[in-house]
């Protein structure tokens, strides 16, 4: 196991399996094929073909976008199609969270493949020994990765929420940071990814901040999401990040940037130098208006790769 194979990991979509998910003509997500079958049965809220999933034209509005893809979700739920429903609402859109076209619940977003977005904090301490970095158990009653290892933050950004307030947000939630702690957390860039799941394509990105803190202050969760929180050397973080998988997925990606940008991992390591890049690749598809990128599909075959 390496770094890159953590990356590479998180960076498996195969487009042969999807198709594109259009609203008011613009390319939003990507649908596997499998789950396309499951939205005939409501044809006033979903239009599917060999080539596309598109909701339907009449659905002209924010609100009644929204609303119709939400009682589709509740059903798909009753089902067991779908496991749960979140609670937490993400913008769906092909360019910026201000320029959405409906809301839906993330719980629900990979499976549309919309594009998601995220906070991750690496909260670190600098001692007479070298770097330490916080690194939190998620609790094993999680849906998603119970009892892997997390940064010590990490959350969705969802919708009608700035990246600050959400952050002082998920701070206080996730490691019982006060506001005024979480404020000087500094942001330093992004890294994004192509990732399929069982439940379909997350093409996401995540905000990265480092926030320095002191010897004496001890993290404590305040909404059950973690389980305990342990401050580790770099040295240990190194080797499980790039010999295990006991780390989340998308976790391993922000630990690398941190490795990097801090020097821990040299950037005259030969095995390293790609590294940067491969963390901040292209989403697997074109965002963006729909009537020319589907020219390019042939037999059914979802857009090509940027």
């Amino acid at each position: 196991m390496s770094y890159l194979d953590h990356i590479q990991a998180c960076n498996n979509f195969n487009p042969a399996a999807f198709l594109p998910f259009i609203v008011d003509d613009t390319i939003v997500g990507q649908v596997k094929r499998s789950f396309s079958q499951r939205l005939y049965e409501w044809p006033d809220v979903f239009v599917v073909s060999n080539d596309a999933v598109e909701l339907a034209a009449k659905l002209d509005t924010f609100t009644m976008r929204s609303e119709a893809v939400a009682k589709v979700l509740t059903v798909l739920v009753e089902r067991d199609v779908l496991s749960h429903l979140h609670g937490e609402q993400y913008v769906v859109t092909a360019t910026t969270r201000e320029q959405g076209l409906f809301l839906i619940d993330r719980a629900a977003a990979a499976c549309f493949g919309v594009r998601a977005f995220g906070q991750h904090i690496n909260g670190f301490v600098r001692s007479e020994q070298g770097i330490k970095l916080w690194v939190a158990k998620r609790a094993s009653d999680r849906h998603h990765f119970p009892g892997k290892l997390d940064n010590l933050v990490a959350g969705g950004l969802p919708h009608g929420i700035t990246l600050q307030e959400n952050l002082k947000k998920e701070c206080w939630e996730e490691a019982g940071i006060p506001p005024e702690l979480a404020a000087i957390a500094r942001p330093v860039g992004a890294v994004t990814y192509n990732a399929e799941t069982a439940q379909g394509y997350k093409p996401d990105t995540l905000y990265c901040y480092d926030l320095e803190l002191t010897a004496e202050f001890q993290p404590r969760c305040t909404d059950g999401e973690v389980e305990s929180f342990s401050l580790w050397p770099v040295e240990k973080v190194v080797q499980v990040v790039r010999d295990t998988d006991e780390f989340k997925p998308n976790c391993n990606l922000v630990i690398i940037d941190f490795l990097i940008r801090h020097g821990v991992i040299a950037p005259e390591d030969e095995r390293s130098i790609s590294l940067p890049h491969e963390l901040r690749p292209p989403f697997s598809v074109r965002y963006g208006k729909a009537h020319a990128k589907l020219n390019t599909m042939q037999g059914g075959n979802p857009l090509k790769n940027i």
